[in-house]
């Protein structure tokens, strides 16, 4: 994959910027801005070149068959949200918590816009799995009117999560997505 990872980038003109924060196991990766379907293509042939393993969650229904091998081979780990006898439904948050507490290392990648259409909202989920797993959140960008993909700022989550995703903000409209209209404003 790393090197189908660094043919993409030749052709394309794509390099990376920055490392992945020395011993950090565990995080909550945040790909920003997302505004289009290649933001997955780019942001994994990134990832696979700076030898972070990124992984995202999907629906375990999804994970079945050659496109949930595909899935699996890029990354994609499921998310079994079944009803345990007497319980509730786990939720998403629940369930990535969970994973990350009990794993040695795990990077998860989310985009908290939620869409590829502007959101002036973000979901703040991603921010409550990295709280609630006592894990930092990590930015990771594509900026491609610099065809840069790199990794950002560390957070780490104190509870004052208004100001923390207005400082994630504030550098993500440093960055320019493929369709800058639908970015973060």
């Amino acid at each position: 994959m790393k090197v189908l990872a660094r043919f993409v980038f030749w052709i394309t003109g794509w390099k990376v910027s920055g490392e992945w924060p020395e011993g950090v196991k565990k995080a909550v990766l945040i790909a920003i801005p997302h505004t289009s379907n290649w933001d997955l293509l780019y942001a994994r042939s990134a990832f696979y070149l700076m030898g972070v393993p990124v992984r995202f969650t999907i629906k375990k229904e999804v994970m079945v068959g050659p496109l949930g091998w595909l899935i699996k081979a890029l990354g994609g780990i499921s998310i079994d949200r079944s009803r345990m006898p007497g319980k509730r439904k786990q939720t998403y948050t629940q369930a990535m918590i969970q994973m990350l507490r009990e794993r040695e290392d795990l990077v998860i990648m989310v985009t908290p816009e939620g869409t590829r259409s502007y959101a002036p909202r973000w979901k703040s989920g991603f921010y409550h799995i990295a709280q609630g797993a006592g894990v930092p959140v990590v930015i990771g960008f594509l900026d491609y009117k610099r065809k840069l993909a790199g990794i950002g700022p560390v957070i780490i989550p104190d509870g004052n999560m208004e100001a923390q995703i207005e400082e994630m903000k504030a550098f993500g409209r440093t960055i320019t997505g493929k369709y800058p209209e639908q970015g973060i404003r």
